[in-house]
C-alpha cells in the first residue's frame, strides 16, 4: 500500500518544524593548518646545512669559505648539540682542525647558541663557490666640456623636443667627453 503524500500545507508544516544543520566552516587556509606541524618539525630537527650553504661566506669568512663546505647538520637526541660535517679540500684540514672552536662559535652564532658541539671534517673535493654578483659601478661624472664643444652641442640641439632636449644634452656631453679621453 503507498503512502499518501503531503499536501503542501502539510511539507510547510513539516520543515518549519525540522532544524536545518548550520552550514560547514570551510577548511583553513593551509599556511594556517600547517605552522604547528612546521615549528614542531623545525623544533625537531632544526636548519640544515642547505641553511648554511648560501650564508657560508659570512660565517666562516673568504679565506675557510674557499676551501669548506658544509655537508651534513645532524641534530642531537633529546635536545643535545649537534655535529657539523665538513667537506674540506685536501691539506686545508689541518688549518680547519685548528680552527675548529671558531667555526663552532660563529656557526652557533649563524643557527643559535648550542647547536653545534662537534666539527666532522671530510677530505674531499668541494665545488667552487659561486662570487656574490658584482654591483654595477656608477659612472663618474664626466668633465665640464669647453665652451666651444658645449656651444656645438646646444646648437645641435635646438631643433630637438623639450621634453628631450635634458637628456640629449647628458648623452651628448658623456660621448664627447668619452671621445676627447680616446684622443
Amino acid at each position: 500500500m503507498r503512502r499518501p503524500l503531503p499536501t503542501d500545507a502539510e511539507v510547510r508544516e513539516i520543515l518549519s518544524r525540522r532544524r536545518t544543520r548550520p552550514a560547514p566552516r570551510p577548511a583553513p587556509r593551509a599556511g594556517q593548518a600547517l605552522t604547528p606541524l612546521i615549528k614542531k618539525l623545525d623544533e625537531q630537527f632544526g636548519r640544515g646545512a642547505g641553511a648554511l650553504e648560501p650564508r657560508w661566506r659570512e660565517i666562516v669568512g673568504d679565506r675557510l669559505a674557499r676551501v669548506t663546505r658544509p655537508q651534513k647538520l645532524t641534530k642531537g637526541k633529546g635536545g643535545q648539540p649537534g655535529v657539523l660535517e665538513l667537506r674540506v679540500a685536501g691539506a686545508a684540514a689541518l688549518l680547519v682542525q685548528h680552527q675548529s672552536e671558531d667555526i663552532l662559535a660563529r656557526v652557533n652564532l649563524f643557527l643559535g647558541a648550542g647547536s653545534v658541539d662537534r666539527l666532522r671534517i671530510a677530505q674531499g673535493p668541494i665545488k667552487p663557490l659561486t662570487e656574490p654578483a658584482a654591483r654595477p659601478k656608477r659612472a663618474a661624472v664626466p668633465p665640464p666640456l669647453p665652451a666651444s664643444a658645449e656651444a656645438e652641442l646646444a646648437a645641435s640641439l635646438a631643433a630637438a623636443p623639450e621634453e628631450l632636449k635634458a637628456a640629449l644634452a647628458k648623452l651628448g656631453r658623456a660621448a664627447i667627453s668619452r671621445s676627447n679621453d680616446r684622443d
